[in-house]
């Protein structure tokens, strides 16, 4: 199982690869997987947001832990995220994980019910006290509700809770959190994954990792190195990729460039997500006709 003292350098929230059926296709989903572990990852994060997991049944997410387990073969930690706005559904799959045998679980604030402060750290005490580790996942901007300082501090007091993934959109919690010195805190919003190492987070669970893993590796290793002004400027050339990334709903962007490579058979979303419009087709495609070396 994962231990705070490893949740640390680049997690890829894998994108979940659906057929022409709209079945989920196992097949580039392993071949996605092979391809990233061979790029120097430090681990995967399974029906997570970019994994589309509200459309994802639990049976589905089962088949795609299965296949990443065997495809890593050990060497990669395999977190599945596990959050619902249901504290018992939360606890049971969680209580699924354990058996599935994965590193630990990412679970969200519940979103949309809008529960207080109160009522999101009883939920965590819940999960964790299923006894795998439990990564919590703060994200305002999806949820609806985000974490104070003071609930995130209380959080990560808890057996069980190994760190952080801050989607807070910006750094002021983890400014906050680091001056606690509180568990590791991972960036979850990859605008700001320069900035956050800078104020204390030890890695990130970051989008474009799926489409520009050696890259994203490279900074975090230039950054523990002590090389910061080199991971700038790595950060700084990945900038307007992270930008396109976004200027439309995740992951239909990631998804679009996967197949555009070849590295997963098809784009497809499942409703209500759709794929990009033409004009950001034409802008990823003049990037990449662009970017060179850095998304080789």
């Amino acid at each position: 199982m994962l231990t705070q003292e490893q949740l640390t350098g680049v997690y890829v929230p894998i994108v979940t690869p659906f057929d022409s059926n709209g079945a989920v296709d196992l097949t580039s989903f392993e071949r996605h997987v092979r391809w990233l572990a061979d790029r120097g990852i430090h681990g995967l994060v399974v029906n997570g947001t970019t994994g589309e997991s509200p459309t994802v049944a639990w049976e589905e997410v089962e088949a795609l832990v299965k296949t990443a387990k065997n495809a890593v073969g050990g060497k990669l930690p395999v977190i599945v995220g596990t959050g619902t706005n249901d504290t018992a559904s939360t606890v049971k799959r969680t209580e699924l994980a354990v058996r599935l045998g994965v590193d630990a679980v990412l679970v969200v604030v519940p979103y949309y019910n809008r529960p207080s402060q109160e009522g999101i750290a009883a939920h965590f005490r819940k999960a964790a006290e299923v006894g795998i580790p439990v990564i919590a996942y703060d994200n305002p901007s999806r949820t609806g509700v985000g974490l104070t300082a003071q609930t995130a501090g209380a959080i990560l007091e808890l057996d069980g809770v190994i760190g952080l993934k801050d989607s807070s959109g910006g750094i002021q919690l983890l400014t906050e959190l680091s001056r606690l010195n509180s568990k590791p805190v991972l960036c979850g919003d990859d605008s700001f994954a320069y900035a956050m190492l800078c104020c204390g987070a030890k890695g990130g669970i970051l989008t474009a990792s799926n489409v520009v893993p050696e890259a994203l590796v490279e900074m975090h290793r230039q950054f523990a190195e002590g090389d910061s002004i080199g991971a700038k400027q790595t950060f700084e050339e990945l900038l307007p990729l992270i930008r396109l990334l976004f200027k439309e709903s995740n992951p239909a962007p990631v998804k679009w460039i996967l197949a555009h490579r070849g590295i997963i058979a098809s784009e497809g979303l499942r409703l209500p997500m759709t794929s990009i419009s033409a004009t950001l087709r034409q802008e990823l495609e003049a990037y990449w006709s662009r970017a060179g070396e850095l998304v080789k």
